[in-house]
């Protein structure tokens, strides 16, 4: 059973952020209740805020990425997921590294999307429409994730 799903990024302050905050809201609104929804970084600098970009999009869609805080990916946050979902290959063979071999996927992957088409671009140093296209990309994805934790969730078998 599917419990805590971390989120992961390289610098965990513009794709990561925005995905714990779109699937925490997916989640609620499905009515899926007992998920927590995490999210580090690869590559992150503890303590870092959100990127501006990652943050502006984030209002524009009615999400407050002003509390978020980069976390490094560490070997504790891998044991303590039952699901860790990475936005690019590289992401997913760092966690494998960690202990999350079984429990890690490409979010598009997830979400039921094969090749290059799974794995989210990195928007830092991109324009707002950059950020745009990405957050959009995510929703899209979250709401893949979300249909097939519910659908599995009927059937008790969550991975």
């Amino acid at each position: 059973m599917i419990k805590r799903i971390l989120l992961v990024c390289t610098g965990n302050i513009c794709r990561s952020p925005l995905a714990e905050a779109l699937l925490r809201r997916a989640l609620e609104e499905r009515s899926v209740a007992g998920v927590s929804v995490t999210s580090a970084g690869t590559g992150a600098w503890d303590g870092a805020p959100a990127s501006e970009g990652a943050y502006l999009v984030g209002l524009e869609r009615g999400l407050d990425l002003s509390g978020h805080r980069a976390r490094l990916l560490t070997r504790e946050l891998v044991e303590e997921a039952d699901l860790i979902l990475t936005m690019a290959r590289h992401h997913r063979a760092r966690v494998d590294e960690l202990g999350g071999e079984g429990r890690v996927f490409v979010l598009g992957e997830y979400g039921g999307r094969e090749g290059d088409e799974a794995e989210v671009s990195d928007p830092f140093g991109g324009d707002l429409d950059v950020y745009r296209d990405t957050c959009a990309e995510l929703e899209a994805l979250v709401t893949a994730v979300v249909e097939r934790l519910a659908k599995e969730g009927q059937h008790g078998d969550r991975r």
